[in-house]
């Protein structure tokens, strides 16, 4: 091995390591159990091999952004991951990516729903949706008001498309505390819904959180967050 390879491999482990301490940290803050936030690595920034060094490392959760790229890596890797679609998702690319991964993340449309419904397995597609809370242009997502519509699309599908929660993107600031209220106002969305739906779905799961943020979304109570690039590269604006 190149002494290059061996410092990123290095470098990876040691990230991974300070990654799981902040998290651990931000959970103790928010009085919140250990085990209650689950760290996504979003592997379109490495390599094969890097990846490899990732699942001897303990990592669990794998998202790519691409299904080509999904299909590719699964080839390699099996079931050394639990893997989780997290970039924008086209309906027509949906049926090369249903049975393949465990959540879909990027949920955004009722027509969507509809083709994941109509692709789904025997055991369904479990999904979030996608909620543009910063208001931003450049984000994908709905708005709060259009939830609820999403929502009842996936219960009409009988189980073949089950809500599990929400995801955000937060805008790209210097200070983390900047976009703090972004991961508060889907926990409220989140809350505010959980009850009067929960005939249907128990939408437990908030997605939100990147390399740069990610501390003050699990103070916030996200339960899946998404680290990208940020253990290979040195720079405090990485993100997934």
């Amino acid at each position: 091995m190149r002494g290059d390879e061996a410092d990123t491999e290095q470098r990876i482990r040691d990230r991974l390591c300070l990654v799981r301490e902040r998290v651990a940290e931000a959970l103790c803050v928010s009085g919140r159990g250990l085990n209650e936030t689950k760290i996504l690595i979003a592997s379109k920034y490495y390599t094969s091999e890097q990846i490899a060094v990732l699942a001897d490392a303990g990592v669990e959760l794998l998202g790519e952004n691409r299904a080509e790229s999904l299909l590719e890596k699964q080839k390699s890797f099996g079931d050394a991951f639990e893997w989780h679609f997290i970039g924008h998702l086209q309906r027509r690319k949906v049926r090369q990516i249903t049975g393949k991964v465990a959540l879909v993340h990027s949920v955004d449309s009722s027509r969507l729903i509809e083709e994941l419904a109509k692709r789904a397995p025997e055991e369904g597609v479990e999904m979030l949706i996608q909620v543009n809370v910063s208001g931003e242009e450049s984000k994908d997502g709905v708005e709060e008001a259009e939830i609820e519509r999403l929502l009842w699309t996936a219960a009409k599908t009988e189980g073949k498309v089950r809500a599990r929660g929400f995801m955000t993107l937060a805008p790209l600031v210097e200070r983390a505390e900047d976009v703090r209220y972004v991961f508060a106002k889907l926990r409220t969305i989140r809350d505010r819904l959980k009850d009067s739906w929960s005939p249907y779905f128990d939408l437990p799961e908030l997605s939100m959180g990147m390399s740069s943020d990610y501390q003050v979304a699990v103070e916030e109570g996200a339960t899946i967050i998404r680290v990208g690039r940020a253990m290979i590269e040195d720079t405090k604006e990485a993100r997934s």
